[in-house]
């Protein structure tokens, strides 16, 4: 019988039951007395069996098959529940989502047999739970994983792809025209675990001075952290390999930069035929066939929780991906009434206004249930961060306990995708530098328990969340030395720094506090790619602190990345949108109200001084040379900071849809992407974050 059909189900539900067990375990080490908790246990160990037995994955099956025996003995007070007993099971757990993964990733469940785990069972039904002895196996994803990285040997596995007759006929022309070609294969450092994030800022740096024309893995599977510590990229560029030799291991956690220089070939006569102009719409071609291929049909439902177990019955499972294309619908016909909206030369009669405001009722309507469709609460993503602090505790011998409120709050699957490596790294940063040592906390009057609190709540058109902890706070001091033994500040200039700007080399590319480089910390790592990540949702990042009492990271989100509200604004003959959640007002001022300190134009607002930036300036557009009598300003917030656009005119608040600029633009940090206006000309969606 063909079970290829049932493995999607398999991999969904055994995620599904790989989670509650998480909770469950968790739950049952702080009150091991509970017996519904351990029957709920030993129900899921069941399930586990049967599902990978019958689906012929023999080796999950012997696993949990074991695994039930001790919960079984456990249930017939056989056993009891004890430290050493608690972290088999989770090593159980870590076990069988490593068999999970492996089947998500390669239809089967690999070779590992987990006998050191499944000797342990045995020696604990036989000798009882104190016999038990583990050596440390990788089997956990997460913090064992990144813990034992480090000391792997490097290899390389890529170090040579296979050049198709196109690409090599787009390095052929850029050979013949001077240019360069050149495949490099970058390795991480073992340890790294924002793989993809780190992934994203060597594309950034590659494709400043290049054009990529090929990845191996492809460009989705590297942003989804489809591939271990090392990829390769073929470009065409006009510039010499020392330069990407200096850029890229200039790059924190990257361990080697290997370059190979390509030369020209012959290709069959079937190649087409490409001129170097054309090499950007090679790529494109390309990149559109990549995506495309089978291995991106990936499919992956909603995640339902132990807790929402009773509504199992009223809910679908729906791949994401036919939900991308009802809302691509659903924005195509917000697009279409925003036109005939705009269409002037028709005759606008009571009939024909009713029947556009009844359009736009339908749109509306119609855009709010997609999106409450692909909205799905943050505890899809929480859930994973008790075990992680419970493990990452008894590493550092600190007592942390993590609180977590509103977890029901709901994001889009597109933006809740995204967030979990940049918390992971949030949450270890408190831990780590946060909280102090139960010694330390006692002799600064402290309770011994420290605490990490994981906020998250709705605010208008945003979802934010907070990683606060009660521990020792950043010592600004401390950060402003580092910054000046690093060569990142002078001492003059140093002195006259606000708290807010000393904390942001926090945020800086391989700075670290960390006298000494441990499993957790030390390498530089975290806060600049927690800061690129959500900075690339359209989010920001903001820090509290004080001295002693602790320190709290806010994250601002946006609900969703695809329909926003947005002010239009007119630079030059070009026309540009602004979203409307990051615009704090839109002030007229006489040219003679813009001063010049530090080189830098600013304007006096309330009191606060906001520096002037005029985009036609930046975005080079060209404009009229006359002084204008009035200009126009809208004031933009960034954090806390205020910056002020200098525009020509306000044409005006719109819903908008954004589209993506495709891969080509991914090194452009003035844009974010573009939206379809009402008359079909296209406006470019300006990014906050990059310009102010």
């Amino acid at each position: 019988m063909d079970m290829s059909q049932y493995l999607e189900i398999f991999i969904e539900e055994s995620k599904e039951h790989l989670q509650s067990l998480n909770q469950s375990l968790l739950q049952l080490e702080n009150n091991p007395e509970d017996s519904s908790m351990l029957n709920e246990i030993f129900r899921v160990a069941h399930t586990l069996k049967g599902m990978s037995g019958t689906m012929g994955f023999n080796r999950m099956a012997k696993l949990t098959h074991d695994m039930e025996n001790v919960l079984h003995a456990l249930r017939n007070n056989e056993l009891k529940i004890n430290t050493k007993l608690v972290d088999l099971l989770f090593k159980c757990l870590d076990a069988l989502e490593n068999y999970v993964d492996n089947i998500t990733n390669n239809s089967n469940e690999g070779s590992n047999e987990y006998s050191e785990i499944i000797s342990a069972l045995n020696s604990a039904i036989k000798d009882g739970p104190e016999s038990i002895e583990i050596k440390a196996e990788s089997t956990h994803n997460g913090t064992d994983k990144e813990q034992n990285a480090g000391t792997a040997a490097t290899e390389i596995v890529t170090a040579d792809i296979q050049i198709n007759e196109y690409e090599q006929n787009v390095i052929n022309k850029a050979r013949e025209v001077g240019m360069n070609a050149f495949q490099i294969t970058v390795q991480l450092n073992k340890g790294c675990v924002l793989k993809s994030a780190r992934a994203f800022i060597i594309f950034q740096s590659l494709e400043r001075y290049s054009e990529v024309i090929k990845s191996e893995p492809k460009v989705e599977d590297i942003e989804d952290e489809k591939f271990d510590f090392e990829f390769t990229v073929v470009i065409v560029t006009k510039e010499k390999a020392e330069l990407f030799h200096r850029e890229l291991n200039s790059i924190a956690e990257v361990e080697n930069v290997l370059i190979k220089e390509l030369f020209e070939k012959p290709v069959e006569s079937s190649a087409i035929e490409t001129k170097i102009e054309d090499i950007p719409a090679v790529i494109a071609q390309m990149s559109e066939k990549e995506e495309k291929t089978p291995e991106k049909e990936e499919t992956e439902g909603p995640k339902t929780s132990a807790s929402a177990k009773a509504k199992t019955g009223k809910t679908v499972r729906v791949d994401i991906d036919r939900l991308d294309v009802l809302m691509n619908w659903v924005s195509e016909l917000i697009i279409t009434k925003t036109r005939l909206e705009g269409i002037e030369s028709l005759e606008r009669t009571q009939t024909f206004n009713e029947a556009v405001e009844y359009l736009e009722r339908i749109t509306t309507n119609l855009h709010d249930a997609v999106m409450k469709v692909r909205m799905v609460p943050v505890e899809t993503v929480f859930n994973r961060f008790p075990r992680m602090i419970r493990d990452i505790s008894k590493d550092l011998r600190k007592d942390i306990v993590l609180k977590m409120t509103g977890e029901e709050t709901e994001l889009d699957r597109t933006v809740i995708d995204e967030i979990g490596d940049p918390l992971i790294h949030m949450l270890r940063n408190s831990a780590d530098h946060g909280i102090e040592s139960m010694e330390k906390r006692k002799a600064l009057g402290k309770p011994a328990e420290g605490n990490i609190y994981l906020r998250a709540y709705q605010d208008g058109n945003n979802v934010m969340i907070e990683v606060e902890d009660d521990g020792g706070g950043i010592n600004t001091e401390v950060v402003k030395k580092k910054a000046i033994e690093k060569g990142l500040l002078n001492k003059d200039v140093a002195n006259n720094l606000s708290q807010k700007d000393i904390i942001d080399y926090l945020f800086r590319p391989s700075f670290s506090t960390a006298d000494q480089i441990s499993a957790l910390s030390g390498r530089g790592v975290g806060l600049d790619v927690v800061k690129t990540k959500i900075e690339t949702l359209g989010g920001a990042v903001e820090v509290e602190t004080e001295l002693g009492k602790g320190s709290k990271f806010i994250i601002r989100l946006p609900l969703t990345l695809a329909i926003i509200q947005a002010l239009l604004v007119l630079i030059g003959n070009e026309k540009y949108a602004i979203p409307l959640g990051s615009i704090q007002e839109i002030k007229n001022i006489l040219p003679s109200d813009i001063k010049l300190v530090q080189k830098q134009e600013v304007i006096l607002l309330r009191n606060m001084v906001v520096p002037v930036i005029r985009l036609d300036k930046v975005l080079d557009v060209p404009k009229d040379e006359r002084e204008a009598k009035q200009l126009t300003v809208v004031i933009v917030r960034k954090g806390e900071k205020l910056s002020g656009f200098v525009v020509d005119s306000i044409i005006g608040q719109q819903e908008i849809v954004q589209k993506p600029l495709g891969k080509l633009f991914i090194g452009n940090r003035t844009v974010t992407g573009a939206t379809i206006l009402g008359d079909g000309n296209v406006a470019l969606i300006l990014d906050i974050n990059s310009l102010a």
